[in-house]
């Protein structure tokens, strides 16, 4: 069996992996770098997650916003969406391949990787199944996750169960489409399909929407979901699914215990996601993992093997690209700079939920305050109140901030608006400056532009 030796070898092609690669090869590193599917170069963001949803949404939006008649009018948009997915998917994953393997220093090599030792790996080769043994001195996990599929009756017999994989690969526009749980991901596919004109149904196992979020954040969430078309049932626990010829019924008890049942012709799962690890044989190598399969990492990513680290949502981080991105920084930085940068140096990080219009957060909301005993102030604004969102005519949503009292500094903020995935970086730079409130209440900001609302915002404290 061939054995090839490596300076570095980088499991998964996510962003922080990939980033990580092209460092190293400008270092002098040989790297090499092993996906398991063609599909997924580049990582889960451009292939399965950030880039095809909100091109999705875009294109959801526009066919909102012409209001399409027919029901095969809104199949017209949605197929035209599909399209325009697959095409910048398949440009970005190109891209994205090109870079590394036209890289002298990175081999990129499809197949499918399992420790046989700490330092040695074999991967199963995608073209010819023949196995290959990798020698590293370092070695990187980023393989990812994957939508978890929980154990209900019916559940893996059914020919109309969709993740937020699968699902955008579906050409016909749902007709009746159920959402099994109301998480972020749910919420933002709710959102994206009732624009293109299905009807939704969701289905929370939970008593309440966004227990993260403050009540009066939810609350509106809710409410404009709902003043959209979007049913929700709470305290709704799936028991069975089962086809009939034409669509598929979810039988699931309410909070009395009482059976009831729905039908749709698309059911989407999404409740969670679990860690790609299983078929590295970790165990092998010695790696720790929790009770969910993530593997175990200390504040600079390092598991418990000392050249192995594990990057991007697979760690147990959070699940977002551009914390896989910080993830590469904390690596290099213990590679080639000083060793201080850590996840315990991780402030502030900005989150957006892109359903209509988009959730966006950066700190602590006001209970989470409340609770950390601040003593705090604050402000609330209707989204309706800046100007520019009268121009596009984009007034749903809801503002808010929180003070600390006694030092004027940022605790957290929500911006429940249209452009506020924009706006809230605005919010978190002001607030890693260390910024007093009063700097965004007096900045002066182009207008009409969406960024002025701070002003007003935050003149109400």
């Amino acid at each position: 069996m061939t054995t090839e030796n490596f300076d570095t070898l980088i499991i998964g092609f996510g962003k922080g992996g990939k980033t990580l690669a092209g460092f190293l090869a400008k270092k002098g590193h040989k790297v090499a770098m092993v996906e398991r599917s063609q599909e997924m170069y580049g990582g889960t963001c451009i292939n399965i997650a950030c880039i095809p949803t909100k091109s999705l949404v875009l294109s959801a939006e526009h066919a909102a916003t012409h209001q399409p008649g027919t029901f095969e009018e809104k199949q017209m948009y949605y197929s035209n969406a599909i399209n325009e997915k697959t095409r910048l998917v398949t440009a970005l994953r190109k891209k994205n391949y090109d870079t590394l393997n036209t890289n002298p220093n990175v081999t990129v090599i499809d197949g499918l990787a399992s420790f046989v030792s700490p330092s040695e790996v074999e991967v199963t080769l995608s073209k010819n199944q023949k196995s290959l043994h990798i020698q590293a001195g370092n070695i990187i996990i980023d393989t990812g996750t994957e939508p978890y599929m929980p154990q209900i009756q019916g559940l893996e017999q059914s020919q109309r169960i969709y993740t937020s994989t699968t699902l955008m690969e579906k050409q016909r526009l749902p007709h009746h489409m159920i959402v099994i749980g109301g998480g972020y991901v749910g919420l933002e596919f709710a959102s994206i399909y009732r624009a293109f004109g299905s009807e939704i149904t969701i289905l929370e196992q939970r008593d309440t929407l966004l227990p993260a979020q403050d009540r009066d954040v939810a609350e509106a969430v809710m409410q404009t979901m709902q003043g959209q078309g979007i049913q929700f049932h709470f305290h709704a626990n799936v028991q069975r699914i089962h086809d009939e010829a034409e669509q598929t019924i979810v039988e699931y008890t309410n909070e009395s215990g009482q059976k009831q049942e729905i039908k749709g012709d698309a059911i989407l799962v999404a409740v969670g996601r679990a860690a790609v690890t299983t078929e590295l044989k970790l165990a092998e190598a010695g790696i720790a993992t929790n009770e969910r399969g993530f593997v175990k990492v200390d504040e600079h990513l390092r598991t418990n093997v000392p050249h192995i680290w594990a990057l991007g949502d697979v760690n147990s981080g959070p699940q977002f690209t551009y914390i896989s991105l910080d993830d590469f920084r904390i690596v290099r930085d213990q590679l080639y700079g000083d060793g201080k940068r850590s996840t315990l140096t991780r402030h502030h990080v900005p989150y957006s939920v892109f359903i209509t219009p988009p959730l966006s957060h950066v700190g602590l909301s006001e209970e989470e305050a409340k609770r950390q005993n601040y003593e705090i102030k604050v402000a609330k604004l209707p989204a309706g109140a800046n100007t520019r969102a009268q121009i596009m005519r984009e007034t749903t949503g809801l503002l808010k901030a929180i003070v600390d009292a006694h030092t004027n500094k940022i605790l957290g903020c929500t911006l429940y608006s249209a452009e506020s995935n924009e706006v809230i970086n605005t919010v978190a730079m002001a607030m890693h400056a260390d910024m007093d409130y009063q700097i965004l209440r007096d900045t002066i900001f182009t207008h009409p532009s969406v960024s002025e609302v701070l002003n007003d915002l935050f003149s109400l404290l």
